[in-house]
């Protein structure tokens, strides 16, 4: 992604938001891949992203921008933005500062599913929510 200045916002015009003016996007770690997060954008938060280089999304319910690590320290730094084939779909890839999930994991996929039905810890803690959002999540 190029400097501020002269950025071609022209693909805004392609992305096909839905009804509520969304895009899902999709987060992933820029070096392996690692699904992140799952995060709703609408045109003024892609458009902040693509100026800051910073991620910043659409609080669905809080119903306002939220620029990731407002809270917590836990930036992302996007390197790319891919739009799918149908134009309703995007993928950020980021550098990750911390933890990207709300409750103190690496990703937010920090559960897996066994064979059994129960579910296990796959990922690594990297805060405790309590101390950098002064709540239980």
């Amino acid at each position: 992604m190029g400097e501020n200045e002269g950025i071609d916002k022209s693909f805004l015009d392609t992305v096909k938001f839905d009804d509520r003016g969304l895009i899902p996007a999709i987060v992933q770690d820029h070096e392996t891949g690692k699904v992140l997060m799952m995060a709703w954008m609408n045109r003024e938060s892609l458009e902040m992203t693509l100026e800051r280089k910073k991620a910043c999304y659409w609080s669905r319910s809080r119903n306002k921008l939220w620029l990731k690590g407002e809270s917590s320290g836990n930036m992302q730094e996007v390197f790319d933005i891919l739009i799918d084939c149908d134009g309703d779909t995007l993928i950020l890839k980021v550098s990750q500062i911390g933890g990207a999930c709300h409750v103190g994991y690496h990703s937010c996929f920090y559960r897996k599913v066994n064979e059994d039905g129960s579910m296990q810890i796959c990922d690594t803690l990297m805060f405790n929510p309590e101390e950098v959002y002064g709540k239980k999540h």
